[in-house]
């Protein structure tokens, strides 16, 4: 599960900024939202409120930023996502890190950068102890080589291992070494350097994100007609109109036609790319872009299994196209898999949740959430700027948060539990009245009349 993300000189933020999944130890109230594990209560879910421009999206890039990095090392684009509001971030590390949990284990995982230079400076994996200490895995510095921590104890073998392996990525200042020792090697389950492992196998797999324009998901769900027909059940819970669900093949000509040659392009390229990186024989994924629904499963050796979703309304005897459907139905197919997954400890960060729906769509979808990963690790961290379901029957005081622009213009995030609140208090009347910040401040401008 997630404990906290931590980001420093990354787009608007300036100064390291927290996100903490940790429950209040003073709130008793929605208690199935918390789970424990060892002596640690962490929060099941985290919504963000701000007004335009505060950097909520840039939060949920904080998380997309770290993956895709892991991916295939720093983006070119990234020589431009310092914090641009001083000149001195230009040449100042920028520094991000996951603390989580992997089955019982918790894990600190951070990296820093010079982003302009896209250089990074420092790698690192802790192992977090109940007491409050941590034990070093490994620490890369600069251009030398990645070493071990001192409790790593390590066979003949294996200690030969990881010394060529951290002697040949000396120098690769662009790219991170956690993925290095991930790129096509495996680990016996009793390996001591099995962390290497267990922490890129939760980052890259176990957070999901998800942004308004495109949806991208790991899931089984669109590629059997036991779990269609589940689709096609909850969707209309949602009052679409959609009745029925299915999928038809297609070739990847005819993906070409349904949406830009250079998306085609991209989608092929991530999926390569990640089969290169997990070293597996093959690998499916489920697209939604402007346009399209694709579910795609590549195989060694063998040409691409495209499909796309047919849907029924009514009684109609026509099939829809998903291009076809409004942008609020668009967006649920984006979410529901969230309530599908059968895949434990999954953490989905998803950007303007609300997007194209009706705030009661929005607030059935939660509660739908919350029913079906009820005592199970699942966890949801999202952005929006929906007021109505900022009340304390719905979520608890320290699972809100808000983010606003400081004097300098630099993204701060704090938590709705700073602040003393009865709990009969009116939380969304309390917040556009401005008595938590993080809402759109307007000035004054007078229309200029001819005579």
């Amino acid at each position: 599960m997630l404990i906290k993300i931590s980001i420093e000189n990354f787009k608007s933020f300036d100064q390291q900024e927290d996100l903490s999944m940790i429950s209040s130890s003073k709130m008793q109230g929605n208690k199935s939202h918390r789970m424990k594990i060892k002596q640690t209560q962490l929060l099941k879910h985290a919504v963000v409120y701000g007004a335009n421009a505060s950097g909520k999206s840039n939060l949920v890039a904080a998380f997309a930023f770290i993956k895709t990095t892991l991916m295939g090392g720093l983006p070119i684009a990234s020589a431009n996502d310092f914090c641009r509001n001083k000149e001195t971030n230009k040449t100042r590390e920028s520094v991000f890190e996951l603390q989580f949990t992997v089955g019982d284990t918790f894990y600190a995982y951070g990296f820093s950068a010079i982003l302009s230079q896209r250089k990074i400076t420092e790698e690192w994996l802790y192992e977090l102890m109940q007491d409050g200490g941590a034990h070093q895995l490994f620490i890369r510095e600069g251009g030398n080589a990645p070493s071990l921590g001192e409790d790593v104890k390590l066979s003949a073998a294996e200690k030969s291992r990881f010394t060529v392996y951290s002697e040949d990525f000396a120098g690769h200042d662009m790219q991170l070494f956690l993925s290095e020792m991930n790129r096509g090697k495996k680990y016996a389950k009793n390996s001591k350097l099995i962390f290497f492992a267990d922490a890129f196998w939760w980052i890259m797999n176990n957070i999901i994100v998800i942004n308004p324009n495109i949806g991208i998901s790991n899931t089984e769900a669109y590629y059997n007609d036991e779990s269609l027909d589940n689709i096609s059940k909850l969707i209309q819970t949602f009052d679409t109109g959609i009745t029925d669900i299915k999928t038809r093949q297609i070739t990847v000509d005819e993906m070409s036609k349904m949406i830009p040659a250079e998306v085609v392009q991209s989608i092929f390229t991530h999926l390569k790319t990640q089969m290169q990186m997990t070293n597996l024989p093959s690998i499916q994924m489920t697209w939604r872009v402007e346009g399209g629904f694709f579910n795609i499963r590549i195989k060694e050796n063998s040409e691409p299994e495209i499909t796309t979703l047919v849907l029924k309304h009514g009684k109609s005897v026509f099939d829809f196209n998903f291009f076809e459907e409004s942008d609020g139905t668009k967006r649920l197919f984006d979410l529901i898999d969230m309530l599908l997954t059968d895949r434990p400890d999954t953490v989905f960060v998803v950007d303007e949740l609300e997007r194209s729906l009706h705030p009661k769509l929005t607030e059935h979808f939660l509660k739908l959430f919350m029913e079906a990963h009820d005592g199970v690790r699942m966890q949801l961290v999202f952005t929006t700027h929906e007021d109505t379901i900022m009340d304390q029957s719905l979520f608890r005081r320290d699972e809100i948060w808000f983010v606003e622009r400081d004097a300098d213009n630099a993204s701060k995030i704090y938590s709705l539990d700073r602040f003393k609140e009865r709990y009969d208090k009116k939380l969304s009347k309390a917040y556009l009245e401005g008595r938590y910040g993080a809402i759109p401040v307007f000035r004054q401008f007078s229309f200029q009349k001819g005579e």
